[in-house]
């Protein structure tokens, strides 16, 4: 029994990093292909429905799955070829100005653009990657600061603090932290989503837990 306990914790533990891989790439993969599917699938079924004995074998959900992925990262390519050039970003602000017009829209879309180019930005003031007490004073959370703002009468600065969830950093909390009250890192954004996506797998050797004392005048 001691050595069925023992291949199978090791085992689990050899299993583990192929299955988190798994459900990050599934994950990926069914964005992807949910994307270009309702165009794909009418498609490719008149397609063997016109030619059933040369392309009978594209109706498979198989092949419509990898046909609408590959669509999906094509347009994407595309659309970031396009968005290099001057008549894509004109295009670009005219979608955004269409965008604008819708009130749910234009908010949904309007925070998602403000949130991916603040992540791609280098932050002025406040360290972007920062760990705070979450969800007590002995554990530590990593968060992405968003934005800094004052307290209503006392002026005391509070960041906006995006915490994203393991492994899938897409959903998350929102949490308002007094600037003083975060532990500052010296992480790029790449090496605090691969922490959090692995699991805390991929870290560096040494990371910091408690706050830096304040500097004495």
């Amino acid at each position: 029994m001691r050595r069925l306990r023992a291949y199978f914790l090791t085992g689990l533990l050899t299993l583990l990093p192929i299955w988190l891989v798994w459900i990050v790439f599934k994950f990926v993969l069914g964005l992807l292909k949910d994307m270009s599917q309702p165009v794909v699938a009418p498609v490719s079924a008149r397609l063997a429905a016109a030619h059933p004995e040369w392309l009978g074998w594209v109706d498979d959900p198989w092949a419509q799955s990898a046909f609408a992925i590959a669509a999906t990262i094509i347009v994407i390519i595309a659309v970031g070829a396009l968005a290099r050039r001057v008549a894509g970003q004109q295009l670009l602000r005219w979608f955004e100005g269409l965008i604008a017009r819708v009130p749910l829209a234009s908010t949904v879309y309007g925070s998602a653009r403000k949130l991916l180019d603040l992540l791609q930005t280098k932050p002025d003031g406040t360290q972007r990657v920062v760990l705070i007490d979450f969800p007590h004073r002995e554990m530590k959370c990593v968060g992405f600061v968003t934005r800094v703002i004052r307290e209503e009468g006392t002026g005391r600065e509070l960041a906006a603090v995006y915490v994203p969830t393991t492994p899938n950093p897409t959903s998350g909390y929102l949490e308002i932290v007094p600037v003083d009250k975060l532990t500052p890192t010296d992480w790029s954004v790449d090496e605090a989503m691969a922490f959090i996506i692995s699991g805390g797998a991929v870290s560096p050797e040494t990371m910091p837990f408690d706050r830096p004392p304040p500097a004495r005048d």
